[in-house]
């Protein structure tokens, strides 16, 4: 129950990200964006980390951190750059496989899953990429949009596999620094020292909403992770179908059939997962 509490809060979180993050995106670039979105994670999670003391770390735990952070930045990295060039609808469904490479590893690596789990989650995954859909034909640059999502999927599927593997080594705010850390020292100072550094006042609280979404998705995708990786995984993959309903409401983004179907797909998925798991 954990584990599907945990993908469930991811996902609402990361909707909210993505959706503030491809708007920031559009007013101050990629890379700027992601610079922000580090450095309010960073303020958020440094003092727990401080607070929490270092431990002892061994080689293998070195390398979960050291892929958990830099999988993630160069994702969000991708991802934003996908979306400053495409559409959000289209970017959104592909990133959104990033719980399907996580879950692909954990069972690779010795995870058990049940049938019927197996085949809640494959309904689940379904779903996202139909609610997530789109008949537009991408603005833009599509080719370009569409390498760079791929691109964020994959780095983003090995870095949720191994932020699951630092939050079941080690306590918990030791899955959120990794991330903020490399993404300050990667992103934000060399933006910072260059002044290449910019922010407008529209852009502003998008930014830092986004980066309190980044640090609340990971938050409880780890926590759900501890209980069962590919479960949380792939639910928090929903990020993709949930933000395209918030669009109907916030942008009034008309919804497909298939993206009702889709939708559909999803509420009956989690609800079944939800009691098999009770």
């Amino acid at each position: 129950m954990i584990a599907v509490l945990g993908g469930l809060g991811a996902a609402v979180c990361w909707a909210g990200a993505a959706l503030s993050a491809a708007r920031a995106s559009r007013l101050i670039g990629a890379r700027n964006v992601l610079a922000w979105v580090m450095l309010v994670g960073f303020v958020v999670v440094a003092p727990l980390t401080l607070a929490a003391g270092l431990p002892d770390l061994d080689g293998r735990e070195l390398g979960w951190i050291a892929l958990s952070g830099a999988g993630n930045v160069a994702g969000l990295l991708c991802s934003y750059e996908a979306m400053r060039l495409g559409r959000v609808s289209v970017v959104a469904p592909i990133t959104s496989t990033e719980g399907a490479i996580a879950a692909v590893l954990a069972v690779a690596t010795g995870e058990a899953l049940g049938a019927g789990s197996v085949v809640l989650l494959a309904a689940i995954a379904m779903g996202v990429v139909l609610a997530s859909g789109t008949e537009s034909v991408e603005s833009g640059r599509p080719r370009r949009s569409t390498f760079l999502a791929v691109c964020a999927a994959g780095c983003f599927g090995s870095s949720l596999f191994a932020t699951a593997r630092v939050s079941m080594a080690l306590p918990l705010v030791f899955a959120l620094i990794p991330p903020r850390l490399v993404g300050v020292a990667a992103i934000t100072l060399p933006s910072a020292v260059t002044r290449r550094l910019r922010l407008t006042r529209a852009a502003l609280p998008l930014v830092v909403l986004s980066g309190l979404c980044e640090v609340g998705g990971f938050t409880s995708y780890a926590l759900g992770a501890r209980h069962g990786i590919a479960i949380s995984a792939v639910l928090a993959s929903q990020f993709a179908a949930l933000a395209a309903v918030a669009a109907y409401f916030l942008f009034h983004e008309r919804l497909r059939p298939l993206q009702i179907v889709g939708v559909a797909m999803i509420a009956v998925g989690v609800a079944l997962l939800t009691a098999l798991r009770l």
